[in-house]
């Protein structure tokens, strides 16, 4: 069965940096190549982030379209400054088929005025959210490559110790050859190993926050990840919303109503007011089987995996790595590894040839120890133009903002 989709489709905002000659041939020429496509495909916004607006260009070297991923007031304060940084070098960091990074970044300015970042991905034609939300058929197989793909991104991210915290459906670009990507990782942040230290409790979207961060855990882990893709296996199967709440309160009693009142053992790291407005509530049964009339592709091992991944105390969660190997995926990891990877190959002989069928390759540990080196908003500047500087590929022509672009007045925005 193919697992190809129908989803939606999604002068230009960037140019050639100007300077010699060869440059500015070299963008006449790739001006001509696609100003039909121009035509037809104008710049516009396709989204908006944590902290950023993505919009869909033309990049003019080659005619291609592609993200670009504004990063407005990067300098405002140190900690905004550092957080924008952070995201950077991450988007420069990652190598993976499922999750997004940069293919390019564009030249900066004078210090002086240097305001904002651009960032140019690979553009996908739709998310998660859009393709829930449409008429568009979800058969298992859909969900089982979808999930396979989210989590398989998710341990790239886990083994180099970088939490997402905001894993939602908008936040899974998808293709029309169903290749998922995790995006926009504003909210992310290098593993906390103590556990005395606090971190912050604005993180993750509501419907998708984590019970322990809803009631005020001053610390959390790599699980709060879990937790939302396990809501997002919910919504996949049921095609809504699986704790749809007003409000972090209400939030909560609608996981009770699902799991069940949690024990003292499971709110060990709750606050303590949190821990006394649920033993004060009456205590409720889990009512798990309800999770089989999500809809009829909640079969047995879909809802095993599901509860497995929907655990109240973070530290009983089940882990990343024990969800991929979950005998749910075993489909959709052969569905993605026969057409859909860049990982595997075919011989000439028209064999499938695996080179990693059941795991993403483990990367490097993340590095955040330039965190603590910079104590000034005009050191992490400096720090960030040089690094963009090291970054850019000298082999291509550099890209900047064209302030005459009939987008440009609305990007600047």
């Amino acid at each position: 069965m193919s697992l190809s989709m129908s989803l939606m489709q999604c002068g230009g905002a960037i140019t050639g940096a100007v300077g010699a000659n060869q440059a500015q041939a070299a963008l006449a020429a790739a001006a001509a190549h696609s100003s039909a496509q121009d035509a037809v495909q104008p710049d516009r916004p396709i989204g908006y982030g944590a902290f950023g607006v993505v919009w869909a260009v033309t990049d003019p070297r080659d005619g291609k379209r592609v993200a670009l991923k504004k990063l407005p007031n990067v300098f405002q304060s140190l900690v905004s400054s550092k957080r924008v940084f952070r995201e950077l070098k991450m988007l420069c960091f990652f190598k993976h088929d499922n999750v997004l990074s940069a293919l390019d970044i564009l030249q900066p300015p004078h210090l002086d005025f240097f305001q904002e970042i651009y960032v140019i991905t690979e553009l996908l034609q739709s998310d998660l959210h859009k393709i829930i939300v449409s008429p568009q058929h979800l058969s298992s197989d859909h969900i089982k490559v979808f999930l396979y793909q989210i989590l398989r991104g998710l341990k790239y991210l886990h083994s180099a110790r970088i939490l997402h915290r905001d894993i939602k459906p908008g936040n899974l670009l998808v293709n029309s050859n169903c290749v998922l990507k995790i995006c926009d990782f504003g909210l992310a942040r290098v593993e906390e190993p103590d556990k005395n230290k606090h971190m912050t409790q604005e993180v993750v979207t509501q419907y998708y926050r984590a019970p322990e961060i809803l009631m005020g855990a001053r610390h959390y882990t790599n699980a709060v990840d879990i937790w939302s893709v396990g809501c997002i296996f919910g919504e996949l199967l049921r095609r809504r919303i699986l704790f749809q709440a007003q409000s972090p309160v209400q939030q909560l009693e609608l996981i009770t109503e699902l799991l069940g009142t949690p024990t003292l053992e499971d709110m060990k790291y709750a606050c303590e007011g949190a821990r006394s407005h649920m033993l004060r509530r009456t205590p409720k049964p889990p009512s798990l089987t309800a999770l089989y009339s999500l809809s009829s592709q909640a079969t047995h091992e879909a809802v095993h995996l599901l509860c497995q991944m929907l655990v109240f105390d973070p530290d009983k969660r089940i882990s990343v790595t024990d969800a991929l190997a979950h005998p749910y995926l075993d489909e959709g990891r052969l569905r993605y590894h026969s057409c859909m990877c860049t990982c595997c190959y075919t011989t000439s002989a028209g064999m499938r040839h695996y080179t990693r069928e059941f795991e993403p390759v483990t990367p490097h540990t993340f590095d955040d120890l330039w965190e603590r080196k910079l104590t000034s908003v005009q050191q992490v500047k400096e720090e960030m133009r040089k690094f963009i500087a090291e970054q850019l590929n000298t082999s291509r022509v550099p890209l900047c903002i064209n302030p005459q672009s009939a987008a440009f007045k609305s990007f600047a925005r």
